[in-house]
């Protein structure tokens, strides 16, 4: 569902008001493959790569070198083909319309991917009804708790049936009760509907509760690729993955 091929991505960086500059290389010669059903967590410090790697799987970035596949579809070429089958959620900031009622921006996100009224309506009552919203859909997303509007935003991001989901930081700020909420809705998706889930996250409570498989990286190059267990493994026992995990980003360093 989800393919890289030695894909890069570097940016000039301007030294002064003058020409010159250096390349900045923030995704190197990576690959990976991701099948579909899958849930995976993709994990690396700041700066490590982990948007850059989004914004090509979304169509937002073009790479400068190597091969990106989405769905069978090249992301950058065929961004607005692909839309239909991806959904993607940034924690830090929001797809819904800000003044307006939450029911309001499901609307136009219906008419925007073209979704059928029946269709709409059938796939809206079961968010709803597994994400709690009907007792906010009227109130404007400005007045909306940062866990009710993630609800939001996670049922906008599916309102299409997307085939794949990413997930950019889906947990941030929340309490511990929303947070809940929310991994035993992604884990429910994943498992009864089939959705890939791509997900990058500081929470590894996320990582631990939802994902079977990790990647890791780091400065733009992947540092770890197999299952929780494989991961755990490369620690000495009574290791959190907390620990696992800060070793890792050191030693990649």
């Amino acid at each position: 569902m989800i393919e890289l091929d030695q894909a890069g991505r570097s940016f000039k960086v301007k030294r002064s008001l003058k020409l010159e500059g250096n390349v900045f290389h923030a995704v190197r010669d990576l690959s990976f493959t991701v099948a579909p059903g899958e849930f995976v967590g993709y994990l690396g410090p700041n700066g490590a790569g982990k948007s850059t790697t989004i914004k090509m799987l979304c169509g937002i970035l073009t790479p400068t070198s190597g091969r990106v596949r989405v769905a069978g579809l090249d992301p950058s070429r065929k961004r607005t083909t692909l839309a239909r089958r991806i959904g993607v959620v940034f924690g830090q900031r929001t797809t819904l319309w800000w003044d307006l009622p939450l029911r309001d921006s499901f609307e136009l996100i219906r008419h925007l991917y073209k979704v059928d009224r029946n269709v709409f309506k059938t796939r809206l009552d079961e968010l709803t009804e597994t994400l709690d919203l009907g007792g906010f859909t009227r109130t404007p997303v400005r007045q909306l708790s940062l866990g009710q509007r993630m609800r939001g935003d996670l049922a906008a991001a599916l309102l299409h049936a997307p085939d794949v989901l990413v997930l950019d930081e889906p947990t941030i700020g929340l309490d511990v009760v929303s947070k809940s909420s929310i991994r035993a809705f992604l884990r429910r998706l994943n498992t009864e509907q089939g959705t890939t889930v791509l997900l990058t996250t500081h929470d590894l409570g996320d990582i631990e509760r939802l994902c079977r498989r990790v990647m890791l990286i780091d400065h733009g190059r992947l540092a770890f690729d197999g299952t929780l267990d494989e991961l755990m493994a490369t620690a000495p026992e009574q290791s959190t993955i907390e620990d696992v995990v800060t070793r890792l980003y050191t030693g990649s360093r």
